[in-house]
């Protein structure tokens, strides 16, 4: 079959199965055309809850899947591809965090979404990129231990210098790689570009940027600026989906390395496979697990609105 066909396929078979298609903004251009809602972590994990279909197939990885599940603990939730895993989710484990409260019992563990549901079971509050700042800023507590990321972590910590936050060594290991010679080189190439980049960056690539946000927030600075040439420095498909909707604008990567090989594990067969029931991977949590991972999100949902 051809791209197109397989596309038409799967549109028609959703219908029949009643199935409603989640992708990340990082999915491959093909899949995003036929999913029922495109967005970053937070969008998924609010529009998780609102989904009417029996069935949901995520095309993203293992821990959004593991999400939509907690929040629609009544359906049927398939991750399309089960190699679609992600390192920085798996960095630490539940026992550090447990050791670090024991030890240090005044602090809030606040865990970026980015995280097993292990790791929410003994999270007090989860957040996205897009909706930390925000998140952090209404906890009452000063004393926060806050993972995985210690990029994010210090975009917080930025924000709130009077709050004592602890990060500890994790991090996007695809954003994580990028240096301030990347940004002196890209920049050489287009001085006039406006640097739009994620927070899961290292500070000496952000304290360069002209914006700094999630996925989300990238995407619509984007569209409201007024300019010709924009470096983008998240992953790869930003830089494509932004070109394929505003072609009169430039828009180029902060780096040829900012490719997530765990996003792009999903193909548009895979997701054929998980929607007619013959392939991916069907999420299931006993009901301990999925009622202390779920409190953490219910957090972040309803501080970050």
């Amino acid at each position: 079959m051809t791209v197109e066909q397989l596309q038409k396929s799967i549109r028609e078979l959703k219908k029949e199965n009643d199935v409603c298609i989640l992708a990340h903004s990082y999915q491959t251009r093909e899949i995003c055309e036929i999913a029922d809602i495109v967005g970053d972590s937070f969008k998924l994990s609010v529009e998780a809850q609102k989904v009417k279909n029996s069935k949901i197939v995520m095309c993203g990885v293992h821990f959004m899947a593991e999400t939509a599940k907690l929040l629609s603990p009544e359906k049927t939730v398939v991750i399309a591809s089960d190699e679609a895993g992600c390192p920085m989710a798996e960095q630490f484990t539940p026992e550090e965090v447990l050791k670090f409260k024991a030890e240090h019992p005044s602090y809030s563990v606040v865990s970026y979404i980015n995280t097993t549901a292990a790791l929410k079971c003994v999270t007090d509050v989860c957040v996205t990129s897009s909706s930390a700042v925000e998140i952090v800023g209404k906890i009452e507590n000063n004393d926060i231990l806050f993972i995985p990321d210690k990029n994010l972590g210090a975009f917080v910590q930025k924000a709130y210098p009077e709050k004592n936050i602890v990060c500890w060594n994790g991090g996007c290991p695809v954003h994580g790689k990028m240096t301030a010679a990347d940004v002196k080189a890209i920049k050489a190439k287009f001085p006039e570009a406006k640097f739009l980049v994620h927070p899961e960056c290292p500070p000496e690539v952000c304290e360069n940027a002209d914006y700094i946000g999630s996925t989300a927030g990238i995407i619509d600075y984007a569209r409201k600026l007024d300019a010709e040439q924009f470096i983008i420095g998240t992953e790869i498909s930003i830089t494509a989906q932004l070109s394929y909707e505003m072609p009169s604008k430039r828009f180029v990567n902060l780096s040829k390395h900012l490719i997530c090989t765990d996003m792009k594990a999903t193909t548009l067969m895979d997701v054929y496979n998980a929607v007619c029931g013959k392939g991916g991977l069907e999420i299931t949590f006993d009901a301990d697990t999925a009622a202390k991972a779920r409190h953490c999100i219910d957090e972040m949902i309803r501080l970050g609105g």
